[in-house]
């Protein structure tokens, strides 16, 4: 088990919950730095980032169903945290980082057919045809943000550390991560998106705001920054 694995929450104690967070291992760091600071909130992640791509739930009246019953069960419990029914019900922001983890859509073995002499047709990462592949690939992700708008949520996406780990494709990593964006945006949800501040020269993820032994995450003080975007947006 990792700190990405297991369910972050908040001890208990009299000050309401900010906000409800559910994600994939991307959440880790986010409800760490939130708990370490002493702000309260109930969620954490519900599964792996691969899980949240394609269909994942089932839409009951003003609520949703997990269809893997581990992930089900977490927000089951995330919502009697909250004393709250149904996710419609919900009367504190929706914070997220489920299909943002784009590292899956990116896989370089599944964008070899795209490529001509080994490069992407000019325009191809820009294209709509690229936009339908990713939001097809995504659709589940989309589809889940698309509900939570539906029933009148304050949603907040946030997109992933910029680390793009050897079995993906740099290019189709950043190319899909903005089609993702504009997509949310489109949907009405807010975005916390820190590339500006949390890269190098070279776009990727600065070694400090990485967590070590891994090619994936953020660490606790790139959730420490996540935290602070979402405070200053009155969280």
């Amino acid at each position: 088990m990792t700190p990405y694995s297991t369910t972050t929450a908040p001890a208990s104690g009299p000050a309401p919950a900010r906000f409800l967070l559910l994600g994939d291992s991307h959440a880790g760091p986010i409800g760490r730095a939130a708990k370490a600071a002493g702000i309260p909130f109930h969620g954490g992640p519900i599964g792996a980032g691969r899980e949240f791509t394609a269909e994942f739930f089932d839409v009951r009246g003003d609520d949703i169903v997990f269809r893997k019953t581990e992930a089900d069960r977490y927000y089951r419990r995330f919502l009697a945290e909250l004393d709250t029914p149904s996710l419609g019900a919900l009367t504190v922001p929706l914070v997220s980082t489920l299909g943002f983890s784009v590292h899956f859509v990116a896989t370089a073995e599944n964008w070899k057919v795209y490529r001509v002499r080994g490069a992407f047709p000019p325009g191809f990462l820009a294209s709509r045809q690229f936009d339908g592949i990713v939001s097809a690939m995504s659709r589940g992700a989309l589809a889940f943000y698309r509900q939570a708008r539906r029933l009148g949520l304050r949603t907040l996406a946030v997109m992933p550390p910029q680390r793009v780990p050897d079995h993906a494709d740099t290019e189709v990593f950043l190319a899909a991560q903005d089609t993702l964006r504009r997509a949310l945006l489109a949907l009405g949800a807010e975005i916390v998106d820190l590339r500006g501040r949390a890269t190098d020269s070279t776009g990727r993820q600065r070694p400090e705001l990485c967590e070590p032994n891994d090619t994936i995450h953020g660490n606790l003080a790139f959730g420490r920054m996540i935290l602070a975007d979402l405070l200053a947006r009155g969280l």
